[in-house]
């Protein structure tokens, strides 16, 4: 073959791929990065409402292979809970991806990948440096973070770069903070986080804003209230960031964790945030 015609055919073989990857790609589908530590993850019973999904345009990407629930990682389902990993609970992403649907055009399908750690410091998501956390995470933590290879972070960037081909990345969301309590650093080491996922994935920080939630509220016991006095300083480090609300939101017993109830309220928040920023007004949350 002579290099003339090999390399118009290498040419066209470029630009095939090129627009196969383009019309696979749905702009009418919103995919949302969720991450965190367990009330991410989703701590509360899922309850029989919960399993009940009306409508099939919110999805999940598998972050992990479940084989009980038939599900292979870095492919999309319905999203019945649990999102998170196999046996997690009720997240806030359940209602957020909910209410989502239930307010955007019926041509918009919604997205969501859920990768959290129950217990973990912001530390663990750190690019350069997670793994001197990871060396000293108690046993029972490491064995979630196992379940990602031992990058979290790592894994969020591949199912979300696998999540790109399908559709458009609109939003992070972030629930963390418990296992940061009273460290004023943590906005900026957020910030640190944000940016990696922006660069590495390649995305513009003015259209894809970050939504933090706060801890369980004073209102309801919160043991690490305290640190929503931090949390809300994140719109002063990261422009395009929005700190949801958790006043109201029912609390379980120990203190740290919201209720089925309270994830419910907590992830319809996010949603009415975020439905905002899209320019979907909601009147409430409820």
């Amino acid at each position: 073959m002579k290099r003339k015609t090999k390399i118009t055919l290498l040419a066209l073989v470029g630009l095939l791929a090129l627009s196969l990857n383009s019309y696979s790609q749905d702009k009418n589908f919103y995919i949302f990065i969720c991450f965190g530590q367990s009330n991410m993850e989703g701590n509360a019973k899922i309850e029989p409402q919960d399993k009940i999904m009306t409508d099939n345009r919110f999805q999940v990407l598998s972050t992990v292979d479940c084989p009980d629930m038939g599900r292979v990682k870095a492919n999309w389902y319905p999203a019945i809970p649990p999102l998170c990993r196999c046996n997690t609970g009720l997240t806030p992403a359940d209602y957020f991806g909910r209410t989502m649907v239930a307010n955007l055009p019926k041509n918009v399908r919604v997205g969501v990948i859920n990768v959290a750690v129950g217990g973990c410091k912001i530390e663990l998501y750190e690019k350069d440096s997670y793994q001197s956390y990871v060396a000293t995470a108690p046993s029972w933590m490491t064995g979630m973070i196992n379940q990602y290879d031992g990058n979290p972070y790592g894994r969020l960037v591949e199912m979300a770069k696998i999540a790109q081909k399908s559709g458009v990345i609109k939003g992070i969301l972030l629930h963390q903070g418990e296992s940061n309590t009273n460290d004023e650093t943590w906005p900026s080491k957020v910030n640190g986080v944000y940016n990696n996922l922006i660069k590495d994935l390649k995305l513009n920080p003015k259209s894809v804003p970050l939504l933090a939630g706060e801890l369980v509220a004073a209102d309801q016991g919160g043991k690490c209230a305290s640190m929503n006095t931090i949390i809300n300083k994140l719109p002063h480090i990261i422009p395009n960031s929005h700190v949801i609300s958790s006043k109201d939101c029912t609390a379980a017993g120990d203190g740290l964790h919201f209720t089925a109830e309270g994830y419910r309220k907590l992830g319809k928040r996010y949603a009415v945030e975020m439905l905002s920023l899209l320019g979907v007004k909601v009147s409430s949350e409820e």
